[in-house]
């Protein structure tokens, strides 16, 4: 299954750029304010994404902070996980080259689950193949992610961080996952 991935960043404060004909007076969707300090409210939500190939759907899981090396194995461990319980033998993974993508540690732990799939005869192996620098628009994903945040806009009010994820699984229609854990520092 070919798969392409990317990360994305849901904004509770600044609304998505949108286009409407009005009559009268032009729609405006305003930057909506900060919480108080000390108040809790992530001023964003950071989600790992695969738009699948094989179905056109998208397999997505937020994440506690942002995405590092250790939550993006996680992510693809549970990728993996999801397509070997569809039969999937090789998940083709088309990606940008993004830190947390190309680092030594992600590396070594796609070559170590490989010759774990080997071994064991089962499973999901990652065949990584990486998007030329500086060429996002050849990731189909990214539109994607464009579409989604215009869908799940509030124009009269700020969305909780829940609220957010609950919408942009709606909107792609995925189940709702647990949070990818915020790695130890």
């Amino acid at each position: 299954m070919v798969g392409f991935q990317d990360e994305c960043w849901w904004t509770r404060l600044a609304q998505p750029d949108l286009f409407a004909w009005a009559a009268g007076d032009p729609l405006r969707l305003g930057a909506n304010a900060r919480d108080p300090k000390g108040a809790g409210g992530r001023e964003a939500v950071a989600c790992y994404g695969v738009l699948r190939s094989d179905t056109g759907g998208m397999m997505l899981r937020f994440c506690e902070g942002r995405p590092v090396s250790a939550t993006t194995e996680e992510f693809l461990g549970w990728v993996c996980g999801q397509l070997a319980g569809e039969g999937k033998n090789v998940f083709v993974l088309v990606w940008d080259n993004a830190a947390w993508h190309v680092s030594k540690r992600v590396r070594q732990w796609v070559e170590r689950h490989n010759r774990r799939v080997r071994r064991a005869k089962s499973g999901c192996r990652i065949r990584v193949c990486g998007l030329p620098v500086k060429a996002p628009w050849l990731n189909p994903i990214e539109p994607k992610w464009v579409h989604g945040k215009r869908a799940i806009v509030e124009p009269d009010r700020k969305l909780s961080a829940d609220e957010v994820r609950q919408r942009a699984c709606d909107y792609y229609g995925c189940k709702p996952q647990p949070l990818l854990a915020k790695p130890a520092t």
